[in-house]
């Protein structure tokens, strides 16, 4: 690790050990263990924790270990909403504002998601699947609204890996993409909606299903 971004990559590595289960929902950050964990001084740890916590995915607490951000189901649904509505307003400006080059690497991007998907970690490619959609947000040239998505895209970072890992299909994700593409590239804003909706139409959907997993499973 590079001292400059020391504590933005211990925040990535910290988000894994969230979206893979090792830190589990409610579970204890615990400043100290995770520093030895991860070689580093507790200094750049609090920092991660910080990062972590601005993004909703760890809690804070006065005097005490900071845990593992624990939302109900209410609170998800919610995000989800203005999600959804946020994904397909960026795409809508996008087809007015995109650049050549915006274009190209979201080209780039959904290339690479066809041909390395089923060679690729699972939380690899759910990264790369969500830079493509941090693209768009970033192609709508609305820094206002890229600043806005990446937020509740951060907020929604483990629910939507786990809906995503439910419904793993390369087939269907390589086909989603390339119809947002498409449509962007076309300057459509109607197929953009469109396809955004069909993309992500489903993922309220999913997130229950998920959570009544997840309550079955405690039980």
């Amino acid at each position: 690790m590079t001292e400059a971004s020391l504590p933005e990559q211990i925040a990535s590595e910290l988000r894994r050990h969230i979206l893979r289960g090792k830190l589990a929902p409610g579970a204890q950050v615990k400043e100290r263990d995770n520093a030895a964990e991860l070689g580093v001084s507790r200094t750049p740890m609090r920092e991660a924790i910080r990062i972590l916590a601005k993004e909703g995915l760890v809690v804070l607490r006065p005097a005490r270990s900071p845990i593992v951000a624990k939302p109900s189901y209410k609170e998800i649904s919610d995000a989800i909403e203005v999600l959804l509505a946020l994904e397909k307003l960026s795409a809508e400006i996008a087809c007015a504002e995109a650049t050549a080059d915006d274009l190209t690497e979201l080209r780039r991007i959904t290339d690479h998601m066809s041909e390395h998907f089923d060679t690729t970690d699972p939380l690899d490619m759910f990264e790369i699947d969500m830079s493509f959609h941090t693209a768009i947000a970033r192609a709508s040239h609305n820094d206002a609204l890229a600043e806005t998505h990446g937020a509740y895209l951060a907020r929604l970072w483990r629910a939507r890996y786990l809906t995503a890992i439910k419904r793993r299909n390369r087939d269907r994700v390589v086909a989603h993409h390339t119809a947002i593409l498409e449509a962007l590239e076309a300057r459509n804003r109607d197929a953009a909606r469109a396809a955004i909706d069909r993309h992500l139409g489903t993922l309220p959907h999913d997130i229950r299903e998920v959570f009544e997993a997840e309550r079955t499973d405690a039980a």
